[in-house]
Order: C-alpha cells, then structure tokens, then sequence
C-alpha cells in the first residue's frame, strides 16, 4: 500500500468523543480511492492523520511502507502531492510562479531552474487548462482558477502518490469533468490517490473504491456498487435518497422532502 491507516483513532485535545474510530483504509499503486460522508465526519481529519500532522491515540499510518516521521521532508515532498482543502495567499506570485514552487522539492539547495522544471511546469500548467493565466497574479484569480492552479503545482511535483481534499471545490462542469479525467488517467499510469469529496457521483463514476465516513467511523467500504447504497445513504446523510445505474455507476438522487 502506498498510503495506509491501521485501526487509526484521533482525538482533538479536550474533545469529549474521538474524531476518528479505528478507521483501517489503505489506497494502492494505481488506485483511486474516495473517501465520501457528511460535513464533519472525519474526512479531512483523516488525511491530516495520515501525513502525520495529527498524532494518533490508537493505531498507525504509513506511506509507502514509513511512518510519516520516518520520511525527510524533501522526500516526503518528492513521493506525494496534496492540494488541502484551504490555502491563504499570502505573497503576490504569478501563477507560473506558484505552479514553479512544486519544483522545489526536486532543486537542490539554491539550485537553478532548469529547462527541464520549466517543462514540467508548462506540463502541469496546460493540463489543468490554466497556461492561458500564466501572467497573472494569483490574487487576481476567480475560486475555480485558483483551485487548478494548485492542482497544478501537485502535479509539478511529479508524485507518485496524490491527496486531494475537495478537488472540484468552485469548478464549473467542465472543468470538474476535466479534473477528474486527469486524475483518472495519471491512476492508470500508476500513481496512488485519495479523494476527498462530497461529490458522490463523481466518486461512484470514477473510483476503484469508495469509503464511507460517518462520525468518525467507517461505515462502508468498497466498490462503488457496494457503498452506494440507497438505504445507507439516507441514514448517513439524514435525507431520503435513492440510487440508480447509470453506465455502469450508482448514481445518488435526493428525493424531495416527504412533508409538505
């Protein structure tokens, strides 16, 4: 497994009830695994823990077979790309100069850049359809922009392994379907993924696996046909849902609400 949680329990210092519940997942070489569940179920918690940045009461996390503690940061940040879910700007860069900075874990110490960098950036720019706003400051970018271009600068990172925590967060349809399409086609070409998100029926048309959350524990696990399951859903999400097949994939439909 190229990122893994072993019976994982999180608490929050002075928090009454555990974040996470011994939550077991892993997510393999070519693989793209969702992990999907109500706002506060433990999804983002979830990644911080397995990079390490929370500690865990219980169980253990391991990339690529090392504990997080294990990895130099340099390596660490060569093997895996991670777009979180926020990010402030806080210095006025271009947006090639932001895309640049996934380059640096691959520079030496005040190494120059190369033509090769140059490349990759370029690379990463035009697959997430943003080499058009090279020039411009990030600052100056709408929310759907700006989340291509930090999509992009993982991508420059050239990682083996990619964390993304809401990925399709202001994007309109076509760039979703374009993001998704990317990242379905670097799993194929073998780089490990997690996905974080409340799309379900992105999730279900798109993963090899789901995982479903539910205050902080797992719930369900599996194909998307094994997850997506009407009765499941409308528990887990306090709503009345139903689940057809559409090419091959469940798809969720809210129903409306049964009171007048």
């Amino acid at each position: 497994m190229i990122l893994e949680a072993r019976g994982l329990t999180v608490r929050y210092p002075g928090a009454s009830r555990v974040a996470l519940d011994q939550v077991t997942l892993g997510v393999g070489a070519g693989e793209l695994v969702a992990l999907v569940g109500p706002n506060g179920c433990g999804k983002t918690t979830l990644m911080r823990a397995l990079l390490g940045i929370l500690p865990a009461e219980t169980g253990e996390t391991f990339i690529d077979g090392r504990a997080p503690a294990a990895w130099k940061r340099g390596d660490l940040a060569r093997f895996l790309g991670v777009v979180a879910q926020r990010e402030e700007i806080w210095v006025p860069l271009t947006v090639e100069e932001t895309v640049m900075l996934g380059r640096y874990p691959r520079l030496g110490a005040l190494a120059p850049i190369t033509a090769e960098d140059r490349a990759e950036v370029r690379r990463a720019l035009e697959r997430c359809d943003v080499w058009e706003l090279r020039d411009r400051l990030v600052e100056t970018l709408s929310g759907g922009e700006w989340q291509r271009v930090r999509v992009a600068r993982a991508l420059a990172q050239q990682p083996r392994a990619l964390v993304l925590d809401e990925p399709a967060t202001a994007l309109d349809i076509r760039h979703e379907m374009e993001v998704m399409e990317l990242v379905a086609t670097l799993v194929k070409d073998g780089l490990a993924c997690l996905l974080i998100t409340h799309h379900l029926n992105l999730a279900a048309r798109y993963a090899h696996r789901m995982a479903l959350l539910d205050k902080g524990r797992l719930i369900a696990s599996g194909t998307p046909a094994t997850v997506m399951r009407a009765e499941t859903l409308s528990q887990v999400f306090g709503w009345p849902v139903e689940v057809q097949d559409w090419n091959g994939a469940p798809q969720l439909i809210p129903l409306r609400s049964p009171d007048p």
